[in-house]
């Protein structure tokens, strides 16, 4: 039965392909290889409960991804001196988007990229850039569009501007409508574009590949910009955060992947029953992508049983005590547990969003004075408030009540029937601190991989 099924998915996989898989929209979802075609289909869509799940959700792609393709068409148009009508850009998650070019337009002059010029709306071409030895530039833009996910910046063309620069290398900074960092603690320095760290890399990754294709030695200077980016950030949480004049150039996978909260707590489910049936009584759950990238630096620790829970801290816990999990250990951001050191256990800033205020308490119990609490009070982000800590010596035994008091709601929501341990980390400091039960779960966790190699 099962071989008849999945056969029947080729088949009707296979098809879809042939039709060029469009419910992307402008994009389509290729692999070159005749063995990815069910890959190619599951990159488009999302599902909950295996593959004759009923409702499906379109994915879509990061403004990261934008940049990327802009940027590489761009180049590849400014050496070749030829027109790119599309490129297929490989994500960091894998997935390889066919992406459509608009707005090309080449200028002979040098571009005002650092005042907000008219060059923004495809207007003028006077100004001058610091290291360009050519004024000839290029730019084009890749439209944004994040399935069914409900994001603002769906619709915005994400563009790119390219020339050559004198020395070696790329350089990537942002133009009108993208953001630029003014408070510590974010991905980026203060004064910087707000490109995060992943896209600058997806962004230097194509531009490099176009020199080496069209045998070009020199360097880049590459602009990316957002028509509108000012406009729509202003319904974003980059004021807030202390971003200001656009957007933020985002994504760590390249890949919007949409849920609606009911179908992500199942989906959560369904991996978590199914680790439990492979041996997995001791999990490894992290609520995001930082979580999951910190986890793999930690030495001695089997991700064999690791999943990750996003948002849903108190859901996870409830569905754990209810599948039989044993034991959990919680390897997390201090940005979203902090809340949890609260008693918060749904983690999204549409339902809480007290981090300072909680940040502040536990250092006021490490011994903090008024005027520390009060500073701390005015912070954006939590890795700014660490940078606080830190200068009053106050981090570690800070960390160690954030901690202490996290683990003790874990424990309490979990009940006596699932072992519950922290491992909470910085971006920017690392490590922060552990609770009682981290190690004696770590143990309990590379057991069982010992135990499966054993069988």
């Amino acid at each position: 039965m099962k071989k008849t099924l999945r056969a029947a998915m080729r088949t009707r996989v296979k098809s879809r392909c042939q039709l060029k898989l469009t419910t992307l929209g402008a994009a389509k979802v290729c692999f070159l290889k005749e063995n990815e075609i069910a890959r190619v289909c599951e990159a488009h869509f999302c599902s909950v409960g295996g593959i004759m799940a009923k409702e499906r959700l379109r994915r879509g792609y990061t403004t990261g991804s934008c940049a990327a393709a802009a940027a590489g068409a761009a180049a590849r148009m400014l050496l070749s001196g030829g027109r790119v009508e599309e490129v297929l850009l490989e994500t960091p998650k894998g997935v390889i988007l066919r992406l459509d070019i608009e707005d090309i337009r080449r200028g002979g002059g040098l571009p005002e990229s650092k005042t907000g010029s008219k060059i923004a709306q495809g207007q003028g071409t006077a100004g001058e850039m610091p290291g360009a030895i050519s004024g000839e530039w290029v730019s084009c833009a890749v439209r944004k569009d994040g399935g069914d996910d409900p994001d603002v910046t769906t619709g915005m063309l994400i563009c790119a501007r390219v020339w050559r620069q004198a020395s070696p290398g790329v350089t990537i900074d942002g133009g009108p409508g993208v953001g630029r960092v003014t408070r510590k603690g974010l991905d980026q320095p203060v004064g910087a574009a707000a490109i995060n760290r992943v896209p600058r890399e997806m962004i230097k990754r194509e531009a490099e590949k176009a020199c080496r294709e069209f045998g070009y030695t020199g360097g880049l200077q590459v602009e990316i910009f957002a028509p509108r980016g000012e406009e729509i950030a202003a319904k974003t949480f980059n004021p807030r955060l202390g971003i200001e004049g656009g957007i933020s150039i985002l994504g760590t996978s390249g890949i919007v992947i949409p849920m609606s909260e009911e179908a992500l707590i199942a989906s959560i489910r369904v991996e978590m029953r199914m680790l439990l049936a492979n041996g997995g009584e001791y999990l490894v759950i992290s609520p995001g992508n930082y979580g999951e990238t910190f986890s793999r630096q930690l030495q001695g620790l089997d991700l064999t049983y690791a999943m990750k829970c996003s948002n849903y801290v108190g859901e996870t816990l409830d569905m754990a005590r209810e599948l039989g999990v044993k034991g959990i250990l919680f390897i997390a951001h201090i940005g979203k547990f902090i809340k949890v050191s609260g008693g918060i256990m749904n983690t999204h800033s549409k339902n809480s969003d007290s981090r300072a205020e909680l940040l502040a308490a536990q250092a006021l119990r490490a011994g903090a004075d008024a005027a520390t609490a009060l500073e701390l009070l005015g912070t954006v982000t939590t890795e700014e408030g660490l940078a606080i800590l830190e200068r009053e010596g106050l981090l570690k035994p800070a960390m160690e009540e954030t901690v202490s008091r996290a683990a003790r709601y874990l424990q309490k929501r979990a009940g006596e029937e699932v072992q519950v341990g922290l491992i909470l980390f910085s971006n920017v400091y690392g490590l922060l601190g552990q609770s009682s039960l981290a190690g004696e779960l770590t143990e309990k966790i590379n057991k069982q991989k010992k135990y499966r190699q054993e069988r």
